[in-house]
């Protein structure tokens, strides 16, 4: 009887553990054709209040900056790099830099050039890391596939 009890404490605050786990970013991911050619992919990240990630032109000795890579296929080509909207700037006493980074959200993009005609998965991983002004999180990685119809 008392290892069943016991069985059924550790089940429920297994519950409340993972419960726990913070996620205060959000990513959700579009596509849009352009033209025959050329299609823009949409990687939007919704932020939770009081959290923030960070561009992808963060220097070196900052928090890991955000870095958005595709995996390589026959069916479209990379124009370029991963775009992003003017950054929040500010001075990071942690780092004792300037740091750039998003809050609330922010929506990369990343334009290509499809080389079919019919629709295209683009695959994808980001690696990015949150902060709050009491913490930061471990940096995560979020993977995606968008088709380009």
């Amino acid at each position: 009887m008392k290892k069943l009890m016991f069985l059924i404490l550790l089940i429920s605050s297994t519950g409340l553990v993972s419960a726990q786990i913070l996620t205060p970013v959000r990513w959700s991911y579009a596509a849009k054709r352009l033209s025959d050619k050329e299609a823009v992919i949409f990687i939007k990240a919704s932020i939770d209040q009081g959290w923030h990630v960070y561009s992808q032109n963060v220097q070196k000795g900052g928090p890991v900056k955000t870095t958005i890579t595709f995996v390589p296929s026959k069916s479209f080509l990379l124009n370029g790099k991963p775009t992003e909207p003017t950054p929040v700037t500010k001075f990071e006493k942690v780092f004792n830099m300037e740091i750039s980074f998003f809050a609330d959200e922010v929506i990369f993009q990343q334009k290509i050039t499809l080389k079919s005609k019919g629709p295209v998965k683009v695959k994808g991983n980001i690696h990015y890391m949150t902060c709050n002004d009491e913490k930061c999180l471990p940096p995560d990685d979020a993977g995606f596939t968008v088709i380009v119809n």
